[in-house]
Protein backbone atom coordinates (compact mmCIF):
# COMPACT_ATOMS: atom_id res chain seq x y z
CA UNK A 1 0.00 0.00 0.00
CA UNK A 2 2.95 2.30 0.37
CA UNK A 3 1.80 3.41 3.82
CA UNK A 4 3.68 3.38 7.10
CA UNK A 5 0.56 2.50 9.07
CA UNK A 6 -2.80 0.84 8.77
CA UNK A 7 -5.84 1.98 6.81
CA UNK A 8 -9.14 2.50 8.58
CA UNK A 9 -11.76 1.63 5.96
CA UNK A 10 -15.38 2.70 6.47
CA UNK A 11 -18.31 1.66 4.28
CA UNK A 12 -21.42 3.41 5.59
CA UNK A 13 -24.91 2.96 4.19
CA UNK A 14 -28.37 4.08 5.23
CA UNK A 15 -29.03 0.86 7.11
CA UNK A 16 -25.61 -0.27 8.37
CA UNK A 17 -21.93 0.58 8.59
CA UNK A 18 -18.96 -1.75 8.12
CA UNK A 19 -15.52 -0.80 9.44
CA UNK A 20 -12.21 -2.59 8.89
CA UNK A 21 -8.64 -1.94 10.00
CA UNK A 22 -6.27 -3.12 7.27
CA UNK A 23 -2.50 -3.37 7.75
CA UNK A 24 0.02 -1.95 5.30
CA UNK A 25 0.49 -5.52 4.03
CA UNK A 26 -3.19 -5.82 3.17
CA UNK A 27 -4.21 -8.02 6.11
CA UNK A 28 -7.55 -7.36 7.83
CA UNK A 29 -6.67 -6.82 11.49
CA UNK A 30 -10.09 -5.99 12.87
CA UNK A 31 -13.69 -5.41 11.79
CA UNK A 32 -16.95 -4.14 13.24
CA UNK A 33 -20.48 -3.38 12.11
CA UNK A 34 -22.53 -0.42 13.25
CA UNK A 35 -25.78 1.36 12.57
CA UNK A 36 -26.95 3.35 9.57
CA UNK A 37 -25.35 6.59 8.47
CA UNK A 38 -27.89 9.34 7.75
CA UNK A 39 -26.49 12.83 8.33
CA UNK A 40 -29.37 14.58 6.50
CA UNK A 41 -31.71 13.15 9.15
CA UNK A 42 -29.57 13.14 12.30
CA UNK A 43 -27.03 15.85 11.56
CA UNK A 44 -23.31 15.42 10.90
CA UNK A 45 -22.22 15.09 14.54
CA UNK A 46 -24.73 12.38 15.42
CA UNK A 47 -23.98 10.53 12.19
CA UNK A 48 -20.25 10.56 12.87
CA UNK A 49 -20.97 9.44 16.44
CA UNK A 50 -22.54 6.33 14.92
CA UNK A 51 -19.37 5.72 12.95
CA UNK A 52 -17.26 6.31 16.07
CA UNK A 53 -18.89 3.43 17.93
CA UNK A 54 -18.05 0.95 15.17
CA UNK A 55 -14.59 2.46 14.65
CA UNK A 56 -13.78 1.99 18.34
CA UNK A 57 -14.70 -1.69 18.23
CA UNK A 58 -12.74 -2.30 15.02
CA UNK A 59 -9.66 -0.57 16.44
CA UNK A 60 -9.90 -2.58 19.65
CA UNK A 61 -10.10 -5.79 17.63
CA UNK A 62 -7.02 -4.68 15.69
CA UNK A 63 -5.02 -3.93 18.81
CA UNK A 64 -5.13 -0.18 18.23
CA UNK A 65 -2.69 -0.17 15.31
CA UNK A 66 -1.45 3.27 14.23
CA UNK A 67 -3.66 4.46 11.35
CA UNK A 68 -2.03 6.27 8.46
CA UNK A 69 -5.20 6.90 6.47
CA UNK A 70 -8.94 6.87 6.98
CA UNK A 71 -10.72 5.93 3.77
CA UNK A 72 -14.48 6.37 4.04
CA UNK A 73 -17.10 5.70 1.36
CA UNK A 74 -20.36 7.04 2.71
CA UNK A 75 -24.00 7.08 1.73
CA UNK A 76 -25.51 10.58 1.83
CA UNK A 77 -22.18 12.16 0.91
CA UNK A 78 -23.78 13.07 -2.38
CA UNK A 79 -22.21 16.46 -3.07
CA UNK A 80 -18.52 17.44 -3.02
CA UNK A 81 -19.30 20.00 -0.30
CA UNK A 82 -20.79 17.22 1.84
CA UNK A 83 -17.67 15.12 1.33
CA UNK A 84 -15.60 18.08 2.54
CA UNK A 85 -17.80 18.63 5.60
CA UNK A 86 -17.73 14.96 6.56
CA UNK A 87 -13.99 14.75 5.97
CA UNK A 88 -13.42 17.66 8.34
CA UNK A 89 -15.73 16.15 10.97
CA UNK A 90 -13.94 12.82 10.79
CA UNK A 91 -10.48 14.40 10.83
CA UNK A 92 -11.45 16.13 14.07
CA UNK A 93 -11.93 12.71 15.68
CA UNK A 94 -8.23 11.92 15.24
CA UNK A 95 -8.76 8.45 13.83
CA UNK A 96 -5.84 8.68 11.43
CA UNK A 97 -3.14 10.91 9.99
CA UNK A 98 -5.23 11.70 6.91
CA UNK A 99 -8.86 11.34 5.90
CA UNK A 100 -10.44 10.79 2.49
CA UNK A 101 -14.22 10.75 2.09
CA UNK A 102 -16.10 9.73 -1.05
CA UNK A 103 -19.66 8.82 -1.88
CA UNK A 104 -20.32 5.11 -1.37
CA UNK A 105 -20.85 4.60 -5.12
CA UNK A 106 -17.08 4.88 -5.55
CA UNK A 107 -16.67 1.91 -3.19
CA UNK A 108 -18.56 -0.29 -5.64
CA UNK A 109 -16.40 0.95 -8.50
CA UNK A 110 -13.16 0.36 -6.62
CA UNK A 111 -14.17 -3.02 -5.21
CA UNK A 112 -15.22 -4.31 -8.60
CA UNK A 113 -12.01 -3.21 -10.30
CA UNK A 114 -9.48 -4.61 -7.85
CA UNK A 115 -7.47 -6.16 -10.68
CA UNK A 116 -6.98 -2.76 -12.31
CA UNK A 117 -4.39 -0.34 -10.95
CA UNK A 118 -6.40 2.68 -12.13
CA UNK A 119 -10.22 2.81 -11.96
CA UNK A 120 -11.93 3.08 -15.34
CA UNK A 121 -15.64 2.50 -15.56
CA UNK A 122 -19.02 3.26 -14.04
CA UNK A 123 -20.85 2.00 -10.96
CA UNK A 124 -24.56 2.21 -10.14
CA UNK A 125 -25.79 1.73 -6.58
CA UNK A 126 -29.45 0.98 -5.89
CA UNK A 127 -30.35 0.31 -2.29
CA UNK A 128 -32.57 2.65 -0.29
CA UNK A 129 -31.83 5.25 -2.98
CA UNK A 130 -30.11 5.29 -6.35
CA UNK A 131 -26.85 6.85 -7.50
CA UNK A 132 -24.18 6.48 -10.15
CA UNK A 133 -20.54 7.48 -10.48
CA UNK A 134 -17.77 6.88 -12.98
CA UNK A 135 -14.04 7.47 -13.05
CA UNK A 136 -11.13 7.56 -15.46
CA UNK A 137 -7.51 6.69 -14.62
CA UNK A 138 -6.57 10.39 -14.75
CA UNK A 139 -8.98 11.10 -11.89
CA UNK A 140 -11.82 12.68 -13.85
CA UNK A 141 -15.22 11.65 -12.57
CA UNK A 142 -18.86 11.68 -13.61
CA UNK A 143 -21.47 11.75 -10.87
CA UNK A 144 -24.99 12.87 -9.99
CA UNK A 145 -26.35 14.85 -7.01
CA UNK A 146 -28.67 11.93 -6.10
CA UNK A 147 -30.89 13.98 -3.81
CA UNK A 148 -34.20 12.48 -4.89
CA UNK A 149 -36.82 13.94 -7.19
CA UNK A 150 -35.42 17.45 -6.75
CA UNK A 151 -32.29 16.30 -8.61
CA UNK A 152 -34.16 14.24 -11.20
CA UNK A 153 -33.81 10.81 -9.57
CA UNK A 154 -36.25 7.93 -9.79
CA UNK A 155 -35.89 4.55 -8.15
CA UNK A 156 -34.21 3.07 -5.13
CA UNK A 157 -35.97 1.03 -2.50
CA UNK A 158 -37.70 4.01 -0.92
CA UNK A 159 -38.96 5.30 -4.25
CA UNK A 160 -40.16 1.88 -5.38
CA UNK A 161 -42.12 1.41 -2.15
CA UNK A 162 -43.82 4.78 -2.65
CA UNK A 163 -44.69 3.93 -6.25
CA UNK A 164 -46.09 0.55 -5.23
CA UNK A 165 -48.28 2.18 -2.57
CA UNK A 166 -49.52 4.78 -5.06
CA UNK A 167 -50.56 2.22 -7.64
CA UNK A 168 -52.10 -0.09 -5.04
CA UNK A 169 -54.17 2.72 -3.50
CA UNK A 170 -55.53 3.77 -6.88
CA UNK A 171 -56.25 0.19 -7.86
CA UNK A 172 -58.37 -0.36 -4.74
CA UNK A 173 -60.42 2.85 -5.04
CA UNK A 174 -60.92 2.60 -8.78
CA UNK A 175 -58.73 5.47 -10.02
CA UNK A 176 -56.04 3.14 -11.39
CA UNK A 177 -55.46 -0.15 -13.13
CA UNK A 178 -56.07 -3.38 -11.18
CA UNK A 179 -52.95 -4.83 -9.57
CA UNK A 180 -52.15 -7.61 -7.14
CA UNK A 181 -50.20 -5.02 -5.16
CA UNK A 182 -53.52 -3.85 -3.66
CA UNK A 183 -53.76 -7.19 -1.85
CA UNK A 184 -50.09 -8.04 -1.29
CA UNK A 185 -48.94 -4.77 0.29
CA UNK A 186 -51.45 -4.65 3.16
CA UNK A 187 -51.22 -8.40 3.59
CA UNK A 188 -47.51 -8.00 4.35
CA UNK A 189 -48.51 -6.11 7.51
CA UNK A 190 -51.42 -8.41 8.35
CA UNK A 191 -54.02 -5.94 7.08
CA UNK A 192 -56.99 -6.62 4.86
CA UNK A 193 -57.08 -3.62 2.56
CA UNK A 194 -55.11 -0.71 1.19
CA UNK A 195 -57.43 1.62 3.10
CA UNK A 196 -56.36 -0.08 6.33
CA UNK A 197 -52.69 0.21 5.36
CA UNK A 198 -53.04 3.88 4.40
CA UNK A 199 -54.68 4.58 7.76
CA UNK A 200 -52.00 2.61 9.64
CA UNK A 201 -49.19 4.49 7.90
CA UNK A 202 -50.87 7.86 8.41
CA UNK A 203 -51.51 7.30 12.12
CA UNK A 204 -48.11 5.73 12.76
CA UNK A 205 -49.42 2.27 13.64
CA UNK A 206 -47.05 1.03 10.94
CA UNK A 207 -43.87 3.13 11.27
CA UNK A 208 -42.85 4.99 8.13
CA UNK A 209 -39.43 3.33 8.36
CA UNK A 210 -41.03 -0.02 7.58
CA UNK A 211 -42.13 1.07 4.11
CA UNK A 212 -38.89 -0.29 2.69
CA UNK A 213 -40.21 -3.79 3.49
CA UNK A 214 -42.64 -3.37 0.62
CA UNK A 215 -39.94 -3.31 -2.05
CA UNK A 216 -39.33 -7.11 -1.98
CA UNK A 217 -43.11 -7.55 -2.08
CA UNK A 218 -43.18 -5.47 -5.26
CA UNK A 219 -40.57 -7.70 -6.90
CA UNK A 220 -42.42 -10.88 -5.86
CA UNK A 221 -45.65 -9.58 -7.37
CA UNK A 222 -43.81 -8.54 -10.53
CA UNK A 223 -42.21 -11.97 -10.89
CA UNK A 224 -45.70 -13.51 -10.70
CA UNK A 225 -46.63 -11.58 -13.84
CA UNK A 226 -48.53 -8.57 -12.51
CA UNK A 227 -48.36 -5.91 -15.25
CA UNK A 228 -48.32 -2.87 -12.94
CA UNK A 229 -45.56 -4.26 -10.73
CA UNK A 230 -43.63 -5.49 -13.77
CA UNK A 231 -43.84 -2.03 -15.26
CA UNK A 232 -42.17 -0.53 -12.19
CA UNK A 233 -39.34 -3.07 -12.38
CA UNK A 234 -38.91 -2.34 -16.09
CA UNK A 235 -38.75 1.38 -15.37
CA UNK A 236 -36.06 0.81 -12.74
CA UNK A 237 -34.02 -1.22 -15.23
CA UNK A 238 -34.33 1.64 -17.70
CA UNK A 239 -33.23 4.15 -15.07
CA UNK A 240 -30.17 2.10 -14.05
CA UNK A 241 -29.10 1.76 -17.68
CA UNK A 242 -29.83 5.42 -18.37
CA UNK A 243 -27.68 6.68 -15.49
CA UNK A 244 -24.82 4.38 -16.44
CA UNK A 245 -25.01 5.34 -20.12
CA UNK A 246 -24.99 9.06 -19.35
CA UNK A 247 -21.97 8.62 -17.07
CA UNK A 248 -20.17 6.58 -19.73
CA UNK A 249 -20.86 9.33 -22.23
CA UNK A 250 -19.52 12.06 -19.95
CA UNK A 251 -16.29 10.09 -19.60
CA UNK A 252 -15.96 9.36 -23.32
CA UNK A 253 -16.39 5.62 -22.80
CA UNK A 254 -19.30 4.94 -25.14
CA UNK A 255 -17.13 3.94 -28.09
CA UNK A 256 -15.19 1.17 -26.36
CA UNK A 257 -15.99 -1.63 -23.91
CA UNK A 258 -16.07 -0.39 -20.33
CA UNK A 259 -17.08 -2.05 -17.06
CA UNK A 260 -20.44 -1.20 -15.52
CA UNK A 261 -20.72 -2.40 -11.94
CA UNK A 262 -23.96 -2.82 -10.03
CA UNK A 263 -24.19 -2.65 -6.25
CA UNK A 264 -26.55 -1.94 -3.39
CA UNK A 265 -29.12 -4.24 -1.85
CA UNK A 266 -31.63 -4.15 -4.71
CA UNK A 267 -29.18 -4.75 -7.54
CA UNK A 268 -27.09 -7.23 -5.57
CA UNK A 269 -30.23 -9.30 -4.89
CA UNK A 270 -30.11 -10.38 -8.55
CA UNK A 271 -33.88 -10.32 -9.02
CA UNK A 272 -34.26 -12.03 -12.41
CA UNK A 273 -36.58 -9.47 -14.00
CA UNK A 274 -34.46 -6.51 -13.01
CA UNK A 275 -31.16 -8.18 -13.88
CA UNK A 276 -32.41 -9.23 -17.32
CA UNK A 277 -33.97 -5.81 -17.85
CA UNK A 278 -30.76 -3.91 -17.18
CA UNK A 279 -28.78 -6.16 -19.50
CA UNK A 280 -31.46 -5.84 -22.17
CA UNK A 281 -31.39 -2.06 -21.97
CA UNK A 282 -27.66 -2.04 -22.61
CA UNK A 283 -27.88 -4.58 -25.38
CA UNK A 284 -30.71 -2.99 -27.31
CA UNK A 285 -32.25 0.40 -26.59
CA UNK A 286 -29.18 2.19 -25.19
CA UNK A 287 -26.91 0.83 -27.87
CA UNK A 288 -29.25 2.03 -30.61
CA UNK A 289 -29.90 5.41 -29.01
CA UNK A 290 -26.22 6.22 -28.59
CA UNK A 291 -25.01 4.64 -31.85
CA UNK A 292 -22.42 2.53 -30.10
CA UNK A 293 -21.88 -1.13 -29.34
CA UNK A 294 -22.81 -1.33 -25.68
CA UNK A 295 -23.44 -5.04 -25.99
CA UNK A 296 -19.68 -5.36 -25.57
CA UNK A 297 -19.84 -3.61 -22.21
CA UNK A 298 -18.63 -5.88 -19.44
CA UNK A 299 -21.48 -6.09 -16.95
CA UNK A 300 -20.55 -7.05 -13.41
CA UNK A 301 -22.86 -7.37 -10.44
CA UNK A 302 -20.78 -6.94 -7.32
CA UNK A 303 -22.55 -8.15 -4.15
CA UNK A 304 -21.43 -5.19 -2.09
CA UNK A 305 -22.75 -4.69 1.43
CA UNK A 306 -23.18 -1.02 0.70
CA UNK A 307 -26.81 0.09 0.87
CA UNK A 308 -28.35 3.45 0.16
Amino acid sequence: MGLSGAVLAIDAGNSKTDVAVVTADGEVAGTARGGGFRPPVTGIKAAVDTLAEAVARAQEAAGHLPVAQVSACLANADLPVEEEQLSAAMAARGWGASVEVRNDTFAVLRAGLLEDASPRGVAVVCGAGINCAGMLPDGRTARFPALGRVSGDWGGGGGLAEEALWHAARAEDGRGAPTELARALPEHFGLGSMYALIEALHLGHVPAGRRHELTPVLFTVAEAGDPVASGLVERLADEVANMATVALGRLGLLDSPAPVLLGGSILAARRPGLDAGVRGEFRDERAARNHCELSATRMITYPTQTTR
